[in-house]
């Protein structure tokens, strides 16, 4: 494995539980791969491309079968590096903190400039087809009620659905989540349930 992809989506730094459990898995897989890239791309504070008029104008042009061409080609210039940066990982990392029961917007922002077709994704006589194939993933999350399989909250966790859904769209099926939860329902229920999500972090390393 040569480059993993660590996209950043909390603001929170040092602070953060998200970044806390990506922290012990970046440590074991750094033992396991020492010499893999590991290519940092913070969302929260990059100055990600715009999606202004000609952006949108040129997104409109590929889905039309047309090639770039005009202001909407220079416009394009920004948002086909960050695809290039994506698409150069052999794996991912994504540290997203659960806000408002889904993503942050940055995040979201990202994903939207990233996933474009003919970049990630091209409609075929059998459907669609992802082009980002045979990658690896893994999403660092911290939550801060509990939204686990079988409570009575899981129906509002917005954010693993979407996050596969999105990602799986594009041909990345292979995901692992490690999730952290509940962050805010005591301060020695999250630190143990924290201890728990690192354990679990630094094992799907030495497994990945």
């Amino acid at each position: 494995m040569k480059k993993l992809l660590h996209i950043i989506a909390t603001p929170r730094g040092n602070d953060s539980s998200t970044l806390k459990v990506s922290k012990a898995f970046l440590a074991e897989f750094s033992k396991k791969y020492p010499g893999c890239i590991i290519d940092e791309l913070n969302v929260a504070t990059a100055k990600l491309p715009e999606l202004a008029i000609e952006e949108v104008s040129g997104k409109y042009m590929l889905l039309s079968g047309k090639e770039l061409s005009g202001k909407p080609k220079e416009a394009w210039k920004k948002i086909e590096a960050e695809i290039a940066r994506f698409l150069a990982a052999d794996a991912y990392l994504v540290s997203v903190p659960m806000w408002n029961f889904n993503i942050p917007y940055t995040l979201k922002h990202y994903l939207d400039v990233i996933i474009q077709p003919k970049y990630l994704f091209r409609y075929t006589a059998s459907g669609v087809e992802g082009l980002a194939k045979n990658k690896k993933m893994v999403v660092a999350a911290s939550r801060g009620g509990d939204y686990s399989p079988g409570s009575p909250a899981q129906a509002s966790d917005l954010q693993e659905p979407y996050l596969r859904t999105l990602f799986g769209f594009v041909g990345i099926t292979d995901i692992s989540f490690l999730i952290a939860q509940p962050m805010n329902m005591g301060l020695e229920l999250a630190e143990k349930k924290l201890r728990e999500t690192i354990l679990k972090a630094k094992q799907a390393a030495r497994d990945f």
